[in-house]
């Protein structure tokens, strides 16, 4: 009877697992494959084993994009946490005209990226631009951008979190919405104040969801392209070029599709590991705050 009606649901089963199949697994094993040979535009593909991530690992172009890509997922990830815990309390707590502030505060995941980084390179323009100007009439200094390494990776890290902060925030504030008032309650009448109530009720219902967001947010902004390329093409000098920049080079403007397939799978595992890594880290913290 059960091997009855496995049979029966196969049909409408079967177009799912084609899907995935399709456009998942039949694409890894594909790069994995590439990534094991020395192929280019007019040559036929020739097994180098894993010469390709070793070429990968040993050029000094990877470690500096490795480590910009780092740098920025650690820093936006963690300030998008930040900001997005904090809008969720806040508009929790009864903020006046919710409904205003919450289409402005999600207004920046429906804008496309290119539009995005092309308002913004026009706001920071460092000759023109209406936030430069702002600030140089205040005495401040401003994002020069376009030849400072360190300004550029600034203003990629803002962009970054300015449009990804909706993400972080929806997920959050559904999940501050769904904890029950009672436990407020409860916590109000045992003495509990603000912040012991935060501690003890709020942190670890959140937990779940916070580890769903970081998680998501680790892998995605491991793979940062479009506000990269777009913004400072990995320039000035390749200084502020992160791995899915590298990557492009080498498929396209090398044409060195082997090593770019090693690329591939190494953003993979790093991305799995970044994530893997701080996600058990969080667990193990929000696991011991609910004792």
């Amino acid at each position: 009877m059960r091997t009855r009606k496995l049979t029966e649901l196969l049909p409408f089963v079967a177009p799912v697992h084609v899907l995935i199949l399709s456009v998942i697994v039949l694409p890894a094993l594909y790069v994995a494959w590439l990534s094991l040979m020395e192929s280019s535009f007019g040559q036929a593909p020739s097994f180098v084993g894993f010469d390709n991530f070793i070429r990968v690992l040993s050029d000094p172009s990877f470690r500096s994009a490795l480590w910009n890509t780092v740098v920025l997922v650690v820093v936006a990830v963690h300030v998008e946490l930040l900001l997005g815990l904090l809008l969720a309390l806040l508009f929790a707590s009864g903020l006046p005209f919710r409904r205003v502030l919450l289409v402005c505060t999600l207004a920046p995941y429906a804008v496309s990226e290119v539009i995005a980084v092309v308002s913004w390179r026009y706001l920071f323009d460092p000759q023109a631009g209406p936030v430069t100007q702002l600030l140089l009439s205040l005495g401040l200094p401003v994002l020069d951008w376009s030849f400072e390494p360190v300004h550029a990776m600034i203003l990629i890290a803002m962009l970054t979190i300015w449009l990804h902060l909706p993400f972080t925030f929806i997920i959050l504030y559904a999940a501050r919405l769904a904890i029950p008032g009672d436990l407020y309650e409860a916590a109000r009448i045992d003495g509990a104040r603000p912040w012991q109530a935060f501690r003890r009720v709020t942190l670890p219902m959140l937990g779940p969801a916070i580890v769903v967001a970081l998680l998501f947010r680790y892998i995605f902004a491991f793979r940062i392209f479009s506000e990269v390329w777009l913004l400072t093409g990995g320039g000035p000098a390749r200084t502020t070029e992160v791995v899915a920049v590298y990557l492009y080079r080498e498929a396209f403007t090398y044409n060195a599709f082997g090593t770019a397939a090693a690329t591939a799978w190494i953003m993979v595992l790093a991305s799995l590991l970044l994530a893997l890594g701080y996600v058990l880290v969080l667990r193990k913290q929000v696991t011991g705050n609910a004792h």
